[in-house]
């Protein structure tokens, strides 16, 4: 067919045969199904894209144009940057946190000095990696041969959007999106020992079984640090903020935004509270206490001691006091309860103001800003307001006791969780971090790829009521598609990817309205959370629901299928294990049913009704678990399903082989003619003929080209063999070897 030379993409028609028909200009072709995206901002976020055009007939022959596109994106390297840019942000400052502990006892600053070596040459290596990355101005695409590369391991390999347009003669214009990727893995870091999934299980295990001295903290424990501290990084802003706009509140002597900016800083102040209840905190200080010179513990805190303890009843303050702490002789304990009840009494005195300001200005009393109603009469008297100073001025120095007292509490409970975290790097090192790094380039192709899905899908269903309403109050499905056997270095692969996917679930989207041209993403948080900041221009973030434009975070559900097609697989299904891939579709078809439960339950009665009308999603996620169940080899039925089922549940579509390549390619074009066939009436005579016709001369094959610089799949006829009939691609288009 030939390739055009004078412009971004080549714009070909193809008929059935597969022959060379004349070149279609986009000003003839139809406008549903010609040209490029109208969208300015994703003509900023794709690049490069390659578009194909077909005629193919219908079942009662008349003919259907379809519109097959694949773009890069420069997401590819722009999120891996903004993701590495954070972790240097949060190993720095945990390093700092580290140095910041104080005088430690000559066995802890001997293991603290450790620690800080390794990491601080973890954070040199964060640094060199960004800085080669920083190089790479404008790019969009990693092919499959450099996804051994160290300086690229953190992008994602071969990442393209796979559109399919549609024009039938009898149904609406439709639009088919799939995210193709290699699957996330970390490549440069081989697979010798497996991958993340029975990695992280073997390093759990051992520190489980290994009793060092010293260590007070299981991994449930160091985890719950990991997210106290976390919360404590969102909340305290967030407080200060609050506290901030009750100030302003008070300037403007308005009595109900008064009320509304105390009830934020109120939940604001107990969602804190709760996120140190937990008796983990106490048990933290004391152990810190007895690891300062001359701190000696006599008797380590059981587990027992550091379970969670539940809050007593009844209590209508905000701080409440948790008993049963390991204790020590020389160990104020009391001292933590005195923190905290400054900090409870100094919200209370605000409270008790806002009341007495608004009581005296509308001659009512209370303004409904305390949980239970109800105030300390202590607090109460104590509170004098005078009627010739402002309210602002009245309430200023109270806030800025609240912050102080706040800021002492995190500045205590920090250090004592810092030390929890320098227990688990002490005496676990270098492996602990190794995990991490792989973890990291693991989570940074995976990210890359959900945040590129995320932007499109948004884009193309802005004017969908039911989406929007979908996206705020239930979430989004993300449905991956997994063709990686359960065979050597693909088992430690189909590992990573586990594990990169399930950590998805620590995402959570936010649109804001663009105010420059400068429409990339932006990504803040830590490892434990990150939020994915997604511009929108004025006019289309407008039409977005009010929860959506007041910062709503949107979260994401990730799941995965996967099915071994290649003759790798057949080896695992005849003399191997295929337990790994049986364990994950089964894990990933109970989160996929959860997700149903809860759409079934929160989308308007009106909207299910309706929509249960029109897709039987009940019947197709029985037959998915029964395919589940069956053990049927090569059962690429479930791979159908689950497409299936994503589509109709406004879901975001992922494909993934080892590079997005050859097995990838061969699935996009049986989903694109099944798609047609059974949604726009492809004649079922041509069904074939359709499939050959796009895997030798639509995009997928230049996809190839892109990669390896050559026009053949990576396969040979004895491994096609051993391949489900329709993956199988026409003669002519395969013989080079994998890359």
């Amino acid at each position: 067919m030939g390739e055009i030379e004078d412009g971004e993409a080549d714009h070909i028609t193809t008929d059935v045969q597969g022959q060379k028909c004349a070149l279609v200009s986009e000003c003839t072709a139809p406008e549903s199904v010609s040209g490029k995206d109208n969208l300015p901002f994703l003509n900023a976020v794709l690049k490069n894209p390659v578009c194909k055009l077909y005629r193919f007939p219908t079942s009662d022959n008349k003919w259907m144009r379809i519109r097959e596109q694949m773009s890069e994106s420069v997401l590819s390297f722009h999120v891996p940057k903004e993701l590495i840019s954070l972790h240097i942000k949060e190993d720095l400052c945990r390093n700092q946190e580290l140095k910041e502990l104080g005088e430690l006892s000559p066995h802890w600053d001997n293991l603290r000095k450790n620690v800080l070596t390794h990491c601080d040459q973890m954070v040199t290596m964060y640094q060199d990696i960004l800085t080669e990355l920083s190089k790479e101005t404008g790019s969009s695409f990693k092919s499959s041969s450099s996804k051994g590369e160290k300086t690229l391991e953190f992008v994602p390999i071969n990442l393209h959007l796979q559109r399919m347009h549609v024009h039938s003669p009898h149904l609406k214009d439709a639009l088919y999106d799939v995210i193709t990727v290699g699957a996330p893995a970390a490549h440069f870091q081989g697979f010798k020992n497996g991958g993340l999934r029975k990695l992280l299980h073997r390093f759990e295990t051992e520190r489980r079984n290994t009793g060092y001295q010293f260590i007070y903290y299981s991994p449930e424990n160091t985890a719950k640090a990991k997210e106290v501290l976390s919360n404590i990084n969102q909340l305290q802003p967030l407080i200060a903020t609050h506290a901030d706009l009750l100030l302003d509140s008070a300037s403007q002597h308005s009595p109900d935004s008064l009320k509304n900016s105390l009830k934020m800083l109120s939940e604001k102040t107990e969602l804190f509270v709760h996120a140190f209840k937990d008796q983990l905190v106490r048990s933290a200080l004391l152990a810190l206490y007895t690891a300062r010179p001359g701190g000696v513990l006599k008797k380590p805190p059981s587990p027992k001691d550091s379970a969670e303890e539940s809050c007593p009843q009844g209590s209508s303050s905000p701080m409440r006091r948790q008993d049963s702490i390991p204790h020590h002789s020389d160990y104020d304990e009391e001292e933590w309860d005195r923190v905290w009840a400054n900090m409870g009494k100094s919200l209370n005195c605000i409270i008790a103001m806002v009341d007495k300001l608004i009581g005296r200005d509308s001659g009512s009393e209370g303004s409904g800003g305390s949980k239970d109603g109800e105030q300390d009469p202590s607090v109460v008297d104590s509170i004098v307001t005078h009627p010739g100073e402002d309210w602002y001025e009245q309430l200023y120095p109270l806030i800025l006791t609240l912050k102080g007292c706040m800021e002492e509490v995190v500045n205590r409970a920090k250090q004592s969780l810092t030390f929890v975290l320098l227990q688990e790097l002490a005496y676990s090192l270098p492996q602990c971090l190794m995990l991490t790094l792989r973890r990291d380039i693991v989570f940074s192709q995976a990210l890359a790829g959900l945040v590129c899905g995320f932007i499109i899908k948004l884009h193309t269903s802005l004017h969908d009521p039911g989406f929007l309403q979908q996206l705020h109050t239930v979430g989004l499905i993300v449905q991956y598609e997994g063709l990686l056997s359960t065979y050597s270095d693909e088992i430690g692969m189909l590992e990573d990817m586990a594990v990169g996917i399930s950590d998805l679930k620590k995402v959570a989207f936010k649109i804001v309205e663009a105010t420059s041209n400068d429409v990339l993403p932006v990504i803040t948080g830590r490892r434990e959370h990150y939020v994915v900041e997604v511009k929108l221009p004025a006019r289309m973030f407008e039409s977005l629901p009010l929860q959506v434009k007041e910062g709503q975070l949107l979260h994401v559900y990730p799941v995965l299928f996967n099915i071994g097609i290649n003759e790798q697989q057949t080896l695992a299904e005849r003399f191997g294990d295929v337990s790994l891939q049986e364990s994950i579709n089964q894990e990933n078809f109970e989160l996929l049913k959860e997700y149903y439960t809860i759409f079934m339950e929160k989308m308007p009665p009106d909207y299910i009704s309706h929509f249960q009308e029109q897709h039987d999603l009940k019947g197709l996620l029985e037959n998915l678990h029964q395919n589940i169940q069956a053990k049927k080899r090569k059962n690429v039925e479930i791979m159908w399903l689950a497409a299936t089922i994503c589509r109709k549940l406004n879901g975001i579509r992922f494909t993934c082989c080892k590079s997005a390549k050859d097995r990838t390619s061969m699935s996009v074009t049986l989903e694109q003619c099944s798609i047609l066939r059974d949604e726009h009436q492809l004649h079922k005579d041509f069904f074939i003929r359709a499939l050959d016709c796009m895997r030798r001369e639509g995009c997928r094959i230049e996809n190839v080209l892109k990669n390896i610089k050559c026009r053949k799949y990576a396969f040979n006829m004895l491994q096609l063999m051993a391949f489900p009939k329709h993956y199988r691609p026409p003669e002519g288009t395969y013989g080079k070897a994998d890359t």
